[in-house]
């Protein structure tokens, strides 16, 4: 992860809510330069303030064109949505049907499935895919491979992994992995 700070002038020009953007190749360089051994390696020659306030303004320029991923969890506020999230959460690669976790919590799948579409906005599968699509972008960061994580996050064979990753996050879990 890298963080770059932002002056108010430029902060205002971007989302101002927890967003995800797939980088661009230059959004990514500017991101290297910003946060690099510049920025911090005494042995290396400092960032030039003015040179730094433009690469900021590319970056900005950069998140402006790139499209939002829609990434987004959204948390249930019902009991039983909530037992249901809690017990995927600590076991993201557990491939129980609806019906299943909802015997586990006392609930019938007819009546977790409505909740989740109009609670959630989206079907128990959706929701489910993305909290693992999360989960492996933790296990990706922390530079597992993409089998590990296909497996660690309930697909059986990695390819279908691959498909479901780059539809909700734009590439490939191995191209993403080179884009941070």
């Amino acid at each position: 992860m890298r963080i770059v700070f932002l002056p108010p002038s430029l902060a205002r020009l971007v989302p101002d809510h927890p967003a995800v953007f797939t980088a661009s190749d230059l959004a990514r360089e500017v991101l290297l330069v910003l946060t690099g051994p510049r920025n911090y390696d005494p042995a290396t020659r400092p960032l030039d303030p003015a040179a730094r306030a433009r690469l900021r303004r590319v970056l900005v320029d950069e998140l402006h064109e790139a499209p939002e991923q829609p990434l987004q969890l959204p948390e249930p506020v019902d009991d039983r949505l909530r037992a249901v999230a809690r017990l995927l959460r600590e076991h993201p690669a557990d491939n129980s049907a609806l019906a299943e976790l909802g015997r586990s919590i006392g609930a019938s799948a007819r009546t977790l499935s409505r909740l989740f579409h109009t609670e959630l906005g989206m079907t128990f599968y959706e929701w489910r895919t993305q909290l693992r699509v999360y989960h492996a972008l933790v296990l990706l960061a922390d530079g597992h491979d993409t089998t590990h994580v296909a497996h660690a996050c309930g697909w059986a064979n990695p390819s279908h992994f691959i498909a479901a990753f780059a539809k909700l996050v734009g590439t490939t879990p191995g191209r993403h992995r080179h884009l941070k």
